[in-house]
C-alpha cells in the first residue's frame, strides 16, 4: 500500500519589511514611499531612514523641500479624507483617539492647509467654522517640538504616521459639502436659517447653560423648561409650515455626534432615546464612536442639544454618586458607573416619553388640528431616508447593569435631570 502525501496549506510569506528611500530621492517621493511602508505594514527601519533623511537640517535647500513636500503631503490627505466623507473635527478627534494629541494638531494643520486653497464662496460656511474652531499651527513641525517636546527627527515620524492613519480612514457618509464644491443658495429659502431661529438657538444654548451650572435643582428645572417651549414652539411651527408647501424632504439631514469612552454603549443608548422622541434617529458607529442622527434640521438640533445637555447632567452626577460607598463598604467603582449611565439612559427615555403625550395634546389644542398623523408621516420619511442611507442595520442588546446600587442612583439622577431642550411633540 502506497504512501499517502498530505496536503498542506501554504506558508504564508511575512511581508518583508522597507528598506528605505535612496538619500538622494527628492523629499516628495520618500514621504510617499514612507507612507505606503506604514500603510502596507512594512515599516520596520525604512521609515527611521526616512524620517532621518527628512529631518536632516544640514542642507537648508533639502530641509525646506522636506518640509513643502510634508505639507503637501497633509493637504492632499486632508482634501481625499474630505471626499470620503470625513469632517475636519471627526478626522481630527479620530487621530486623537488613534494617535494622541500631538496627531491631532497634525490633523488640524492638514484641514487649514487644504482650506486656504479654495475660494471661500465655495466652502460652505459651516467647514470653515469648523477648521476655524481647531487649534491650528503654522509650522507643524516646531509645534511638536515646543508644545509636545519631540525632537525634529521624532515629529517627522508623527507626521508619517498620521498621514498613514488619515489614509487608512474608512468611508463614511457624506455629509457635508467638501472644499470647493459648495454652491451658495443650493439651501431653499424656506429652510434657511433666518435671524428669529439663530436667536431662539442662542437663547435655548444659554438657558441650558445656566441649568447644567447652578447647584440648585429648582432653578434648573424651570430654566430648562423654558428652553423646551422655546424649541418645542419653533418645532411646531416648522412642521405646520413645511406641511403645507410642496418641497422635497428634508428627512435625510444628519449630523454626527461624538460618543466617547467610557460607558460609550450606554451614552449611545442614551442618544438613541432622545432622538427616537425627537422623531429622529441614531446609528451608532461603534469603531468609530459615533453616532449619525438623522431626521429633520431642527429635529437634529433639538437632539444635539439636548444629549449634550444630558450627558453633562449624568457625568456630574455620577462623579458625585461614585463619591459614595455601596451596602459593602466599599466605594463605587466601574460596575457601579457602568450600571449609572445605563439606567439614566433607560429612565430618561421613559421620561421623554412620557412628556412627548403630555405636550402632544396641549399642542393639538392650540394647533387646532390633529398633529400625530402629521409626525407619523414625517417619521416615516426619516425611516426612509435611513434606509437609503444605510441600507439594513444591525441591533445589539446591552447586558444588564452590575451593580443595584448604581441602577437606582442612575434612574434617580434621570429623575432630577433637566430635559432642557425642547418637549418633544408626539408620543411614540
Amino acid at each position: 500500500m502506497g504512501s499517502r502525501k498530505q496536503r498542506r496549506a501554504p506558508r504564508e510569506r511575512a511581508v518583508p519589511d522597507w528598506d528605505g528611500p535612496a538619500p538622494a530621492s527628492p523629499a516628495a517621493d520618500i514621504v510617499t514611499e514612507a507612507v505606503d511602508a506604514l500603510v502596507t505594514g512594512r515599516g520596520g527601519g525604512g521609515v527611521d531612514l526616512a524620517a532621518a533623511l527628512l529631518a536632516d537640517t544640514e542642507d537648508p535647500a533639502r530641509a525646506r523641500a522636506a518640509e513643502e513636500a510634508l505639507t503637501a503631503a497633509l493637504r492632499d490627505a486632508a482634501g481625499s479624507v474630505w471626499a470620503r466623507g470625513w469632517q475636519p473635527a471627526e478626522a481630527v478627534r479620530r487621530l486623537d483617539r488613534l494617535l494622541g494629541p500631538a496627531a491631532a494638531a497634525v490633523g488640524a494643520h492638514a484641514a487649514a492647509v487644504d482650506l486656504e486653497r479654495h475660494s471661500p464662496a465655495t466652502v460652505d460656511p459651516a467647514w470653515t467654522a469648523q477648521v476655524r474652531a481647531l487649534e491650528t499651527v503654522a509650522d507643524p513641525l516646531g509645534h511638536l517640538g515646543r508644545a509636545h517636546g519631540l525632537l525634529r527627527f521624532e515629529a517627522v515620524e508623527l507626521v508619517l504616521r498620521t498621514l498613514a492613519a488619515l489614509r487608512a480612514l474608512p468611508p463614511l457618509q457624506r455629509l457635508m459639502d467638501v472644499p470647493g464644491s459648495h454652491r451658495p443658495g443650493r439651501v431653499r429659502p424656506s429652510r434657511a436659517r433666518t435671524e428669529v431661529d439663530r436667536g431662539k438657538l442662542a437663547r435655548v444654548r444659554a438657558l441650558l447653560a445656566k441649568a447644567e451650572s447652578t447647584e440648585f435643582p429648582e432653578e434648573a428645572e424651570a430654566l430648562s423648561a423654558r428652553a423646551q417651549e422655546l424649541m418645542a414652539r419653533h418645532s411646531i411651527d416648522r412642521a405646520l409650515l413645511e406641511a403645507d408647501e410642496e418641497e422635497s424632504s428634508e428627512a435625510g439631514y444628519a449630523r454626527r455626534v461624538p460618543v466617547d469612552a467610557p460607558y460609550d454603549d450606554s451614552k449611545a443608548v442614551l442618544l438613541h432615546e432622545v432622538a427616537e422622541a425627537n422623531h429622529c434617529r441614531a446609528v451608532w458607529h461603534r469603531e468609530l464612536e459615533t453616532c449619525t442622527v438623522m431626521g429633520f434640521p431642527d429635529d437634529v438640533d433639538a437632539v444635539d442639544l439636548l444629549f449634550t445637555s444630558l450627558l453633562v447632567q449624568a457625568e456630574a452626577a455620577m462623579r458625585a454618586g461614585s463619591s459614595v460607598r455601596d451596602r459593602s463598604g466599599r466605594r463605587a467603582g466601574r460596575d457601579f458607573r457602568s450600571s449609572f449611565m445605563s439606567a439614566f439612559a433607560v429612565r430618561v427615555g421613559e421620561r421623554l416619553t412620557e412628556a412627548a403625550r403630555s405636550v402632544r395634546d396641549a399642542a393639538q389644542a392650540e394647533a387646532g388640528r390633529d398633529l400625530v398623523p402629521l409626525f407619523a408621516a414625517r417619521e416615516r420619511e426619516v425611516e426612509k431616508a435611513v434606509e437609503q442611507a444605510f441600507g439594513e442595520l444591525t441591533y445589539s442588546r446591552m447586558r444588564g447593569p452590575y451593580s443595584e446600587d448604581g441602577w437606582n442612583a442612575g434612574r434617580a439622577a434621570a429623575d432630577a435631570a433637566s430635559l432642557g431642550s425642547r418637549r418633544p411633540v408626539t408620543g411614540r
